[in-house]
Order: C-alpha cells, then structure tokens, then sequence
C-alpha cells in the first residue's frame, strides 16, 4: 500500500511539466489584425498586383499597333563595274484610328538599267500616302479590336485580382480559426489535467488517513492518464494549427515567420463581432450578387467576345483599299497635285467565306458558354451565401443554448464535488460529472468555432472580404 502511494506520488511530480505558467509578455493575435497582416505582406497578395501590373502592359502593347514607324529601304545591284540600279526610299507612317494610314518619304533612284517606272528626279522625289480601308476594316480590324479587348481585361483585371485577394483571406481566415480551435479546446484540456491532479493527490491524502479505499487511488490515476493522453492530442493539434496559420505569416521584405509559444489568438467570445457587417450585406443581397467580383469577371469576359464577334462578322465583308499619294517635285515650288499623283486600290474576297463563317460559329458558342457559366455561377453564389447565412444563424442561436448547458453540467459537477468532498459521492460519480463538463465545454467551442466560420464563408460569399480589411 505504501509502495504504491509512493509511486503515484512520484508520478504526480513528473506531470509538472503539463501545468502551463502564466506568461507575462503573450502576444495576442486578433483576427483583423491577422488578415490585415496577410493582406500586406502574403507572396499571393502581392502577386494579386501583377495581375493588374500584366494588364497595363498588355493594353500599353496593344496601343503600340498604332505608334508611328520610320522606314527605309535600300535595294542595290553592281554588275560587271556598271551600277545597274541603286533605289533608296525612306520615310514614315501613321497609323490610325479609323484605319485609315498615313504615310510621307523620299525616293531617290539611280542606275544604267533603272526600270523606267522607278525614274525620279536627280533631288529625289518627295511623296506622301493616304491609305483607307472601304468596305473591311472601315469600323473594326484586328488593331482596334485587340486595343478595346486590353482595355476590357484592364477592368477584368482589377476583379480577378479581387477574386485571389478574397481566396487568400478566405483561407487564411479559416486557417486562424481552426487555431482558435485548438486553443481553446487544449485549455480546456489543461484544466481537466489540472482538476486530475489536485483530485489525485485529495485521493491520496484520504487514502493515507484510511477515509478512502486504496483502490480510488488507482482509479484516479487512470482518470489523469487519459487526461494526459487527451491534453498530449490537444498540444499536437495545436502545434499542427500554429505551423498551418505560419503559412500566411510573412514580413515585409518577404521573410517567412513562424508562431512562438508566447503568441496566442484572441480570447473565445461566443458572438461575432463583425455581425451587424453581415446583416447590413444581408439587406443588400441582390446588389452584393450582382457585383460580385466572380460574376463581374464573366460580364467582361462576355464584353471581349462581343468584341470578337463584331470582328469576325467584319471579316465576312470584301476586302477594298483604296491609296492616293500626292507626289512632290523638288525642283519645281508650283504643288500640282492633279497632275503629280499616283493612287490605285486593291480587292479581294474569299468566295466560300468558311473560314470566316467557322470563326464567328466558334465566338458564338464562346458566347454561349460564357452565358451559361455566369447564370450558373450566379445561382451558386446565391445558394452558397444564403446557406452560410443560415448555417451562421444556427449556430448563433445553438450558442446561447448550449451556453446555458454547460452552465448547468458545471452546477451538476460542483454540486457533486461537494457530495464526493464530504464523503457522500464516489470517485466515479464525480468523474462522470466532470467528463461530462469537460466535453460540454470542447462542445461549446465547436459550435463557437462553426460560427466563425460561417461568417467568414458569409462574407467570402458577398465577394467583399478583401474590402473589410
């Protein structure tokens, strides 16, 4: 009896190091400044600028078809010691908005064999040229339809990145509550070992005096024990949170951090604060879907195939240009342009137009599919948030109730603990009442925990996570 008493009492001595101290320099982590935190420093957030980034030099690329070129071309032939010909032109062209081109140069050629037609005068022949689409091109050409589809991605742009700065608050969210979790649940745990203990060692003593059977003192053990088995599953599944939360902990010049023992969350309240944020979105429902950056996203996708499909449809038309170029004597100052000029036109057009009628059936269906994507993605939208609207008021009422459940179960343990205290009680009995605390507690921090993350998929449902922090 007393070799035993002696080893219990050893074992309550190695079962010091569970008992947590009291830190005077805890960090708390709060959930805004957390996600505030993400937000600034994260790698994917600040990949979220590129997108926008990648946009501006896609539309600055697409305006460069219209910058103004300078040309020049020199085309030379000596054969046998006789300079056959010798034609050198070099000058500008404008593009335009309209399609119309506009170009000026200088022509100088020389030569034995010069082809007649390329004959110039001895200072060179000044020339200009306007060039202007009739039929093809007169509304719409490849130009100005890449032009106005850059600047549709520009503003797509700014919703796609939106949409990564909403997934990444979204998960990091989730990731901090599952930390939460933890914590609460493992102080939780920490108590239960503690209780344990002071009953073990109360056991004992009542044991030693002979007012208690020796056998409770085995039975106490064996009730710490799993306590301790428990409060070691906890500490794990802490830890196993903390190094998931450090995923989203960076530094400004891009240093990943790592949690320490002495940073904690926020203490466990059993209400939402950002609530009334959720009932004033929930007033607001329509508007909220309708802008939702997933959905905005599909709008201007559908803006750059209608882009697409005027082009295509302006590719079925005949292809007719037609060039006027005013030519300039050097050595004459008298500009007659109606009898110094040259112009002609070109035309052609594709008999069976397939290729043309192949490419706007293919844009049509892009259309098609964009529709349908968007109508369904809208329909999601709106199940998924009114479900995480639902699930958030649940859990909100399940909380009062159960609050006032584990109210009672602890009036039922410490009504019990003073029976077992005068000897009236068991050590079973009392051991039922506290389980039956302990996981009305872990309870309540379940539903607590459901709750937070019903409002954090509410408000990643409205599409306006990024935005309320």
């Amino acid at each position: 009896m007393i070799y035993k008493i002696k080893y219990i009492i050893c074992f309550i001595l190695l079962l010091q190091g569970f008992k947590g101290s009291a830190q005077s320099d805890t960090i708390i982590l709060k959930f805004d400044d957390f996600l505030r935190l993400v937000k600034q420093n994260h790698p994917v957030a600040k990949q979220a600028d590129i997108i926008t980034k990648s946009a501006d030099a896609a539309t600055q690329s697409a305006r460069g078809s219209f910058d103004p070129k300078l040309f020049y071309q020199f085309d030379n032939k000596n054969f046998d010691s006789k300079n056959y010909f010798e034609l050198a032109n070099g000058g500008f062209m404008i593009p335009t908005w309209y399609g119309i081109e506009i170009k000026g140069g200088l022509e100088r050629n020389q030569g034995v064999f010069l082809n007649p037609e390329n004959n110039v005068p001895n200072q060179g022949l000044l020339y200009s040229q306007v060039s202007f689409p009739l039929l093809k091109g007169l509304f719409i050409d490849e130009r100005r339809a890449t032009l106005r589809s850059a600047k549709v991605f520009q503003s797509l742009s700014e919703f796609e990145k939106l949409n990564v700065l909403n997934e990444l608050l979204y998960q990091a969210g989730k990731a901090y509550w599952d930390w939460q979790f933890s914590y609460n649940n493992l102080l939780v745990l920490q108590n239960a070992v503690t209780i344990g203990q002071i009953r073990l060692e109360a056991v004992i003593k009542t044991s030693v005096l002979g007012d208690r059977p020796s056998i409770d003192t085995v039975e106490a053990t064996i009730q710490l024990q799993d306590r301790i088995v428990n409060l070691q599953q906890g500490q794990m599944e802490y830890k196993t949170k903390s190094l998931k939360l450090s995923n989203y902990l960076w530094l400004e010049n891009d240093v990943p951090i790592e949690l320490t023992n002495l940073t904690t969350p926020e203490i466990n309240t059993s209400t939402y604060e950002n609530e009334n944020r959720i009932l004033f979105n929930l007033d607001r429902f329509d508007s909220l879907i309708n802008s939702h950056p997933n959905l905005r996203i599909y709008d201007f996708k559908l803006q750059q195939l209608a882009i697409e499909r005027r082009y295509k449809a302006e590719m079925f038309k005949p292809r007719l240009n037609l060039n006027y170029n005013p030519l300039f004597d050097r050595n004459n100052d008298d500009l007659n342009f109606r009898n110094n000029y040259k112009w002609g036109f070109s035309f052609d057009f594709p008999i069976l137009l397939r290729k043309e009628q192949g490419d706007l059936k293919l844009t049509k269906l892009k259309i098609k599919t964009t529709t349908f994507e968007s109508l369904n993605k809208r329909n999601e939208l709106i199940n998924k948030t009114k479900a995480a609207v639902n699930e958030f008021n649940t859990y909100k009422a399940q909380i009062n109730v159960y609050t006032q459940n584990v109210s009672n179960y602890e009036r039922l343990w410490q009504s019990e603990k003073r029976l077992f205290d005068t000897g009236e009680s068991s050590l079973f009995m009392i051991n039922s009442r506290e389980m039956s605390y302990i996981n009305a507690q872990i309870k309540l921090n379940e539903i607590i925990y459901k709750h937070k993350k019903a409002a954090l998929e509410a408000e990643y449902s409205f599409g306006y996570l990024n935005s309320n922090y």
